[in-house]
């Protein structure tokens, strides 16, 4: 989308910030607060995490990270995107900013979790070339998760 910019940002970043209120605001009102997986970003190694900010005409409307999960993947983390800019390929252009950096640190695929009230992220990550697979990590018993992943 043109003047769109995807930038790096650091953890503390006021827009990260900005949008991540949003998207937590968002997954507060449609699961219980023990099915919200948030990042801490107390937790010193949110250093480690990939984050970046889309800019629509100098506007944060979106986000996204990666995260190391194993020696051969990263997650998805903190995928948002504002809902009046959604449809207009921001989402799509956060999420290959982020497959590629997963691929340029040598990674060879990403997992993520999503809500089953999230009917939109679901389509879209299936339409990204995301498969299901089990629940894993934290999310393994967490009913509403459903987990997919994608090879790079």
């Amino acid at each position: 989308m043109e003047n769109t910019e995807l930038v790096q940002v650091a953890p503390e970043h006021p827009d990260l910030a900005l949008l991540i209120a949003q998207l937590d605001h968002y997954l507060f009102e449609l699961y219980p607060p023990e099915e919200v997986f948030l990042v801490d970003f107390e937790d010193p190694y949110v250093n480690d995490i990939y984050f970046i900010v889309a800019y629509l005409n100098s506007r944060p409307v979106g986000c996204g990270a990666i995260k190391k999960l194993d020696e051969e993947h990263v997650e998805l983390k903190r995928f948002f995107v504002e809902p009046e800019f959604r449809n207009k390929g921001i989402a799509r252009m956060i999420m290959q900013r982020l497959e590629e950096e997963a691929a340029n640190q040598g990674y060879k695929g990403i997992k993520l979790e999503t809500g089953d009230q999230q009917t939109e992220a679901i389509g879209f990550y299936k339409k990204n070339g995301y498969g299901e697979i089990e629940r894993f990590g934290e999310y393994a018993d967490c009913r509403s998760s459903l987990c997919f992943e994608k090879k790079l």
